[in-house]
C-alpha cells in the first residue's frame, strides 16, 4: 500500500512540492541494477547441472495420455436402455 501512496502523491500529510522530482535515468539505472542482481541470484540458484538439464529438456518431457473420454456418467447419450 505504501507504494501506491507514494505513486499517487501520498496520503496528504506532505506538501505537494516537498518531494524531490524523480530522475528517469537514475530510476532506470536502479531498475537495471536490480534486474541484474536478480538474474545473478537465479543463475546461482540454478547452478546445479541436473536442474539445468531438466529445464533444457522440459519441453520434450513425456506426459501420459489423458484417461477416460469426454462422456460423463450423467450424459443422456448412451444411457441404459431398459
Amino acid at each position: 500500500m505504501s507504494f501506491l501512496k507514494r505513486l499517487f502523491g501520498g496520503d496528504g500529510s506532505t506538501a505537494a512540492g516537498s518531494t524531490a522530482p524523480i530522475d528517469p535515468v537514475a530510476a532506470l539505472d536502479e531498475e537495471n541494477a536490480r534486474d541484474r542482481e536478480l538474474m545473478r541470484e537465479e543463475a546461482q540458484r540454478l547452478d546445479d547441472e541436473l536442474i539445468q538439464r531438466q529445464m533444457r529438456y522440459a519441453d520434450r518431457a513425456w506426459t501420459p495420455p489423458a484417461q477416460g473420454g469426454t462422456r460423463r456418467s450423467d450424459d443422456e447419450e448412451g444411457a441404459d436402455e431398459g
